[in-house]
């Protein structure tokens, strides 16, 4: 008889812990919903870049390339000086998976070339940000600097942007981005820090963006007032940036280096690069 009186007790009991469990099963789901939303989130993060180590730059230039940009190397007497020449000298790098760098020099008889490669392999850190968009913003940064002069309409040379105007939230490159706009190109000031002007150099080959390499590229050209050329070819592929850095410095009273020369040699070595890349 007793243990029918304890009964009802032992049913409110259970009738409790039925209405805590249920009471907290609002937050069971919710947080099996929260974490549902995170498997979904981590099943649609950014994709990683196309890249995953790099080449070493020194091993990247073969001598034809490197014949024809520093011709002083096939003018070296000593054998051994030459093959030396040939390899370069590779730029010290704490990660050679994330950087790889190099740079050649040559004297011939009428100017001292200088040739300097880098590969930039960008990787996002942010799992919304996939590494080749990371790798954009890398690259829309080193394109802003180079203040480069608004396009001339219908201009040759492989610009990105012939023919278009420029208009507000897209890159020099002509892409649309979520990246903050480029400022407004100055060609005066690109003339006054060394880039050629308008009256000086054929509209072909202006500093501009090139629509022939890679995902997205521009070239620059500046002379110094000691008349050294410096041909700089950038361009992006997925999450690569390829940095080429060409300059010729004439002896004596020699007249400045060809921009036309210099621009064909520092174009064929950056498709050759970019063919390198797969």
């Amino acid at each position: 008889m007793q243990r029918k009186a304890y009964a009802p007790g032992a049913v409110v009991l259970l009738a409790a812990l039925l209405a805590a469990c249920t009471g907290s099963s609002g937050n069971g789901d919710a947080a099996e919903d929260s974490k549902a939303g995170g498997v979904t989130a981590s099943a649609t993060a950014a994709q990683p870049g196309k890249y995953r180590t790099l080449s070493d730059a020194c091993g990247t230039v073969n001598h034809d390339i490197l014949d024809s940009l520093l011709p002083g190397i096939k003018q070296t007497a000593d054998q051994e000086q030459r093959d030396k020449s040939y390899q370069g000298e590779s730029v010290p790098t704490y990660n050679n998976d994330r950087r790889s760098g190099c740079r050649w020099k040559a004297e011939s008889t009428g100017a001292t070339d200088r040739l300097y490669v880098d590969f930039e392999r960008v990787v996002s850190y942010d799992n919304a940000v996939s590494d080749d968009n990371r790798a954009h913003d890398v690259y829309f940064t080193k394109e802003e600097a180079a203040n480069l002069p608004e396009p001339v309409s219908g201009a040759a040379g492989g610009s990105a942007n012939d023919g278009d105007s420029p208009s507000a939230g897209v890159t020099p490159s002509g892409t649309a981005t979520a990246s903050p706009p480029a400022s407004a190109p100055a060609s005066a000031s690109a003339s006054a820090s060394g880039s050629p002007s308008a009256t000086e150099t054929p509209a072909d080959l202006q500093p501009r963006t090139l629509d022939d390499l890679g995902d997205e590229a521009y070239l620059d050209d500046r002379l110094s007032t000691a008349e050294q050329r410096t041909v700089t070819v950038v361009f992006r592929t997925s999450n690569v940036i390829v940095t080429i850095e060409y300059d010729e410095q004439p002896t004596g009273t020699a007249q400045a280096p060809d921009s036309k020369d210099m621009q064909d040699r520092a174009r064929k070595l950056a498709r050759q690069l970019a063919g390198s890349l797969g």
